[in-house]
Order: C-alpha cells, then structure tokens, then sequence
C-alpha cells in the first residue's frame, strides 16, 4: 500500500508536469552533487526546475497523467527539467551542459502534449532564442522602410536639381527668372485705381495725373533717343 509521503510525491509530479510548458527527460548517471547543482543554477534563468524522483513514482503520475509515452524514458536515474517559459533556453543550456559534462545525457521529453525525442531536443537547442529572432522579424520589417524613405529622399532632392536646371535653361533663352503673378498684377492695378484710405478723392486724382505725366515725358525721351 503506498505511503501518503510517496502518494504527494506522484501528486507533485503530475501537477508539474500539467503547469510545465515543457519537459525534458534527462539522464544524471556519473554526475555530482555539485556538478548537479550546477545544472540547475544553469537552468534557473530559463524558468526551469530540475527535479530528481524515483522512476516508479514518475511512472505512476505519468500513466495518471495519460502520458504513457514517456514511460520508456524512465528508465535508469531520470531527472527531470520543468521549464516554464523559453523551451529553447531551456534546451540550450541543457545542450551546454551536456557538452562539458558527457555524464548529462538527453533523453526525450513533452512540449504541449507533443512528445520530443533526443534528436528533438537536440534540434530545439539549435534555434535561436525568442528575443533574437523577433529582433530579426522586426529589422527585417525596419530595412524595406528605411530603403523606401532612402529612395524618397533622393527623389526629391532629383526633382529639385531638375527644375533648377531648367529655370537655369529658360533664363538663358532669354526669359526672366520671375514673372509677375496675376495676383500680384492685378492688386497693382487696383492700387493705382482705388485711392488708399483716408486719401481724399481729389489729392488721388492728382497723384493719377502726376504718375501719367511722368509716364508721358519718359515715352517722349525716349522717342526722341530713338529718332536721333
């Protein structure tokens, strides 16, 4: 009859395993204590806890948990790492481990009910990390916007060399660089006709027939000029 302290210890297992975003089965065999304690200061940033039971009570709570595929992997002294967040950190620092320790050896393990093989882990520890590759998806999105505002700026700066060159080409024709709006033309006209205000109406018409004068004796000089 199980003991109530070996009935909590299945408990845990299966409630783990159930609040995990993942598992990975581990072989310990030859490893320290403190090489062990290593490996769980290692796994610690990864949001993983790594746990050591005996194999008939992990293979109690996993048949409870309706995980009967992993019941091959408990065999021999099986660890297992909870992770809790980034299976790829969680992989990669397994694979770290394991290079420098060859007593570590990966076994297979559970992520989202999906079983993992050695080979498997083997491949997660392989991928670049969460952050890195969303810092890649996001400056690939950054270059097409980067090049487009490049292509935009130079077009621009293009289009106004192209109308200096050719106010430059028209002025050398023999046209002058600017001409008089019709706005500006036409509030002249209706400067000279429309006295300013406060003027008098009579010292405007005197101002009209001085200007007219003026006018007048220009064109004569200049007639004369020309007929000598």
């Amino acid at each position: 009859m199980p003991t109530e302290k070996k009935v909590a210890v299945v408990e845990e297992i299966r409630t783990r395993l159930s609040e995990a975003d993942s598992a990975m089965l581990t072989e310990y065999r030859g490893l320290t204590v403190t090489q062990l304690a290593e490996l769980r200061a290692a796994l610690r940033p990864a949001g993983t806890e790594y746990k050591v039971f005996k194999n008939r009570l992990a293979k109690l709570a996993v048949e409870g948990s309706g995980l009967s595929d992993l019941l091959p992997m408990l065999e021999g002294p099986v660890a297992i790492a909870f992770v809790k967040g980034d299976a790829v950190i969680a992989a990669k620092a397994l694979r770290d481990f394991g290079r420098t320790n060859p007593a570590l050896v990966l076994k297979g393990g559970l992520m989202d009910e999906r079983l993992l093989t050695a080979a498997d882990l083997a491949a997660l520890a392989d991928v670049l990390p969460r952050d890195v590759l969303l810092a890649r998806l996001a400056g690939g999105f950054q270059a097409p916007l980067t090049k487009a505002a490049g292509l935009f700026q130079a077009f621009t700066r293009n289009f106004a060399y192209g109308i200096k060159a050719y106010a430059d080409q028209r002025v050398a024709a023999g046209e002058t660089a600017e001409a008089p709006t019709p706005d500006a033309t036409e509030s002249e006209s209706d400067a000279e006709r429309a006295p300013a205000d406060g003027v008098p109406p009579a010292a405007a018409s005197e101002a009209v027939e001085e200007v007219a004068a003026a006018n007048d004796a220009a064109d004569e000089s200049t007639s004369n000029e020309e007929s000598n």
